[in-house]
This record gives structure tokens, sequence and C-alpha cells, in this order.
């Protein structure tokens, strides 16, 4: 055979295998291209179908939250909402250009349909709300049976979602299926076409055909192993080769953005992990300490780079003092008033040094106007009350760096505010469980926890417990003569007294009635013999007085009683209160020290 003819027939199949591969990698563009198109669908549905939600529920929120608060607002934005409301068919039209099948968009109407029955109650709730019958309107609106209405409602938007995914899922699939067929093709008609150019390596596709399809077939091998970095050569020829290398661009591209998107949806995962933790931990928290702990171990590694501090807000003085910080914030003072804060004022989130100019806040540092700092400030609203506010703020080599997703610092901050004030709430609570309303002081209860608290750290440290036990002399005759109300200045006035002669307020107690109780930690008798007769002089010099005059002199009974030495610790406060009786039959305004029982001694 004469080597023209071999020439010719190596051209003539080198041509073919060279049209087949780049048929066969258009085809698998293709195919990826129809997985990509199926993805954005699903995206474009999502959109669609998270508006039909909102509208869905909105009726039925507004409807709760008027009967919950009363407040009218609610109900103008629910009679509004309901004006408002389109047809279902208008309603889902925006599902149905988004891509959605006829039996999707029936089922979608079905769940609407559910959700539009629920407005007769929603009416009949409100109406019963403005009657009066508050009990009805909420046996309507958070009954059983709206409930059960609710659960189709979703339920059946649950479906409608499962179908979506199943139906996209498929596509996707069948998609994915048909490009890698394609690409097996594809890479096994680029090893003959390679393997035939070896052939003929010596002839004239030496230049032609060879050292491309060496080039393409490295790439094709790179980017079948997910390898996405390896870049197509350019050929400009108009040419099979051409197209090859046109088809493995656009495969590359395609892979690269799925890999983008990848990243992307793993790292908002991962974020949104992280805040969900957080949260946990926050809701964990029994101090403010602990919330501080919580902050300042996740808040650096959901804003990375980001310096800041959290602020909590000082009522009585109006300022806002700094609680913790992260990674060294330098532009912004520790405390300042809530008014240099346009933030707080607003009630927004403030960013000066953003793409949209505004004013910088006065506890930012700008001293150096030629730099100005970005920073963002978020306020920590609950229930529409202020109680602090996040301050974050760039390094100086990254002023980018605040100009990420807004999302995530918007969640960081409402869930901050919202830990802090349930910490809040129940320290008020706890606070007003245990204090006595009338003097101030710590109630019964309070005592009954922090005694055996008292006892046992004073066995621990070896030391001396006091206990003096105090009564009102003749309290009697101060509500007899002088009314109630006298008496309860009497109480106060002494709940004063003993409040202003210990170091710690917390360990004045009201025992009952007109006897107050005092604990002494670490003070011999002697010690605690002086403080009683100090009680004992201050509460003599009170000078009160009534509508119905002068009260007179108001005298105390003291009973001083010291563990180990008068007593064992469980009977403590016994002993103090028979020194306290002692007292009292001994002629009143006196101290009485405990005896000390020879079989206690003994032991």
């Amino acid at each position: 055979m004469r080597l023209a003819t071999i020439t010719n027939w190596a051209y003539a199949a080198t041509v073919v295998l060279t049209i087949a591969s780049s048929t066969t990698m258009l085809l698998a563009s293709n195919a990826t291209d129809r997985e990509r198109a199926a993805v954005e669908q699903r995206y474009r549905l999502d959109q669609a179908t998270a508006t039909l939600e909102e509208d869905v529920f909105l009726l039925s929120d507004r409807a709760r939250q008027y009967v919950n608060t009363g407040d009218p607002t609610y109900l103008v934005g629910y009679r509004s909402e309901e004006a408002a409301l389109k047809s279902i068919e208008e309603r889902i039209a925006h599902v149905g250009d988004a891509g959605a099948s006829t039996g999707e968009i029936e089922a979608l109407a079905d769940a609407v349909r559910l959700a539009d029955l629920l407005h007769d109650e929603q009416r009949a709730a409100v109406a019963a709300h403005e009657g009066g019958d508050e009990a009805k309107a909420r046996q309507l609106l958070f009954g059983a049976e709206y409930e059960r209405q609710l659960d189709r409602a979703e339920l059946e938007l649950k479906r409608f979602r499962d179908r979506l995914d199943a139906r996209v899922q498929s596509q996707v699939n069948s998609a994915t299926e048909v490009a890698r067929l394609w690409k097996g093709i594809s890479e096994i008609t680029l090893a003959l076409t390679a393997l035939l150019v070896l052939c003929v390596l010596y002839f004239v596709f030496k230049q032609r055909v060879l050292h491309p399809v060496v080039k393409l077939s490295d790439v094709v091998n790179r980017l079948a192993a997910q390898d996405f970095a390896a870049e197509p050569p350019a050929f400009d020829q108009v040419d099979e080769i051409g197209d090859m290398a046109q088809a493995i661009r656009i495969f590359r591209e395609n892979g690269l953005e799925r890999q983008r998107l990848e990243s992307e949806r793993d790292a908002d995962r991962a974020m949104r992990d992280l805040l969900s933790r957080m949260t946990q931990r926050l809701q964990g928290c029994d101090t403010m300490d602990d919330l501080k702990d919580v902050v300042q171990r996740f808040v650096p590694e959901i804003t990375p780079g980001l310096a800041g501090r959290l602020y909590l807000l000082d009522r009585q003085r109006n300022m806002v003092v700094e609680a913790c910080g992260w990674q060294n914030p330098s532009h912004s003072r520790a405390e300042f008033s809530a008014l240099a804060c346009w933030a707080l004022r607003r009630g927004l989130p403030h960013r000066p040094a953003g793409d949209n100019v505004d004013v910088p806040c006065d506890h930012v540092d700008r001293s150096d106007a030629a730099a100005p700092v970005d920073t963002l400030c978020l306020p920590l609203t609950a229930q529409r009350e202020t109680l602090g506010l996040l301050y974050f703020e760039a390094p100086a080599g990254n002023p980018g760096a605040l100009s990420g997703p807004e999302i995530y610092l918007d969640m960081l901050a409402e869930n901050i505010g919202l830990a802090i004030a349930n910490l809040q709430l129940r320290e008020t609570l706890r606070e007003m469980a245990l204090a006595d309303p009338l003097t101030g002081l710590s109630n019964r209860r309070q005592l009954d926890q922090l005694l055996g608290i008292q006892i046992a750290q004073a066995e621990r440290l070896g030391q001396d417990l006091g206990c003096l036990m105090i009564d009102v002399d003749h309290f009697k005759r101060f509500n007899d003569v002088h009314g109630h109300d006298a008496g309860d200045m009497v109480l106060r006035e002494v709940g004063k007294v003993l409040a202003g002669v210990t170091r710690d307020a917390g360990l004045a107690f009201r025992y009952g009635g007109e006897e107050f109780m005092l604990l002494l930690p670490g003070l011999s008798v002697e010690g605690a013999t002086e403080r009683a007769e100090e009680i004992r002089t201050r509460v003599a010099a009170l000078a009160l007085g009534s509508e119905a005059g002068n009260m007179g002199p108001v005298t105390v009974s003291i009973g001083v009683a010291i563990t180990p030495l008068h007593c064992p610790p469980d009977r403590l406060v016994r002993t103090a209160d028979a020194a306290l009786l002692r007292a009292k039959a001994m002629g009143r305004d006196r101290v009485e020290v405990a005896q000390q029982r020879d079989s206690f001694a003994a032991v």
C-alpha cells in the first residue's frame, strides 16, 4: 500500500474520530447545561414558594398577634393584608412562571385553599376579641381544630416541595448520567485519536494534530478527575480541534460554577450550624458571665477577622458599658452615652463607611480623618426594648471585611439580644421571688437557701457564724394606734437600719411579721454583740411620725447566737430565737447573748 494511501486513510480516520469526540464533548456540555438549568429552576421555585408561604400564613400570624397583645396596630395590619389578598390563581401564578408543572400548581392551590378556609375563623376571632370575649377568640385561633387546619396547609406545602425536589432531582440525575456517558465516549474517542496520531507522528499531522490532541487529552483527564484548575489550551482555528477545545472549556466552566455553588452551600451550612450551636449555648446560660464567655468564644468564629465589643445598656445612667470584647478593638470607647450611637438612636444597624454615605457615631474615634474606620453597630433589642449594642470594626489592612453577607450578623444580634432579655427577665423574677417587697430585705425563702451555704462555708474555713434575731417591741401598738401604714413605716425604717449595718445587704432578712434576722459570718461573740448594740441604738434614735402625730420611740429586742460556740450549726436559728425570747422576757429594748450549754461544750 502506498504511503500516500496510508496517510490519507490516517487523515480520514483522524478527522472522523476528531469529529466524533467534539460531538460527544458538546453533548456532554449540553447535558451539563440541562443539569444546571434544572438546579436554577429549583432555586427560582424556592424563591417563589417562599413568598407564597409568607402570603399563606401572614393573616393567621396577624390575627394571633392582635388577639395575644390587643394592639390595634396588628388589627390594622390584618385588615390591610386581608383586603390586599389576591385570588388563589393570582397568588400562585408566579410559581407557574418559575417552571412548576400543572399538577404541582394544583397541589399548591389546594394548600392555599386550605389556608384560606381559616379566614372565617380569623374574622370570628377578631370580632370576638373586639367584643370582649377573649377566651373565645383564643379558642378559635389557638384551638386544636385551627392548628390541625394550619398543619394540613403546611403539610400540603411540604408535599408540593417534595414533588418539586423529586422532579428536579430526577432531571439532575438524568442529565448527570447523560453527561457522564458522553464524557466517557469522548474520552475513548480522544484516546483512539491520540493512538492514531502517534502512528503518523512523523507525517503531515505531527504539528497539526498531535500537539493539540495531547494537550486536550491532558486537560480532559484532569477534568475527569474533578481537577477544574486545568486550563484548556486556546486554538483559534475553526475545525474539530477548535470545537473540542471550546467544549472542554465550557465543561470546565460548568464544573467551576458547580464547585463554587457547592462551596457557598457548604459555607452557609457551616455558618448556620455555628449560629445554631451558639444559640443553644446562649439558651443554657444562667448568668451574664456565662453569656459573655459564649459570645467571646463564638463571635470571632462567626465573624473572623473582625474586632468588636458587646455593650450592655445601663438604664440608671443611660450609658452603654462594655461587657466583653474580642480581637482587641481600638476605635470605640468602652463606655459612652446611648445618644452617642446612631444605631441605638434609630434602632437600626448603622455602618457609616459602607457603600452609602452616612454620619459616623460619636463613640468611634475619628482622629484620623484621612482614613475613616469601617464600623458596624447593631442594636440589641427584644420585645421593642433596647438592651445593648453589638459593635464591629474592620482591621486597617482589610477595609472590605464588613462587606460580606449581613444576614449572619443580623441573626447574631437577634440571638444575643434574646439571650440577654431572657437573662434579665430571669434575674428580675428571681429578685422578686427572693426579696421582701415591703423592706427590700431578703425574705424567708432566700434565708432557707443561704443559711445552709453560710454554715457550710463557715465549717470549711473554720470560722464562727453569728446570728441576730431581732424583734420590734410592742409592734401591735403602732398598728392599733397609728394604723397599718405607720406599722409598715416602722418595718421599712428598721429594714434600712439593718441594711446599713451589714457589709452584705443580702445577709439581712425579714424573718416574718415584725421579726428580722441578720447573719454575721466571721464575727466573734464580742463583735456580734457590738453589732447588735449598734442596731439597737440606731433604731432607738429613729423619730417617726404619722398623720396621728408622733409615734413615740421605736425599740427592738435582739438575741445573739454564735456557732459553734453556743450551739451546733443546725440549731443556730433556734438558739438565737431563744436568746431573743429571753431579752423580751427581761424587759425588751436589750441585747441578750445565748448561753453556752454544758452538754454542747463537752462535745
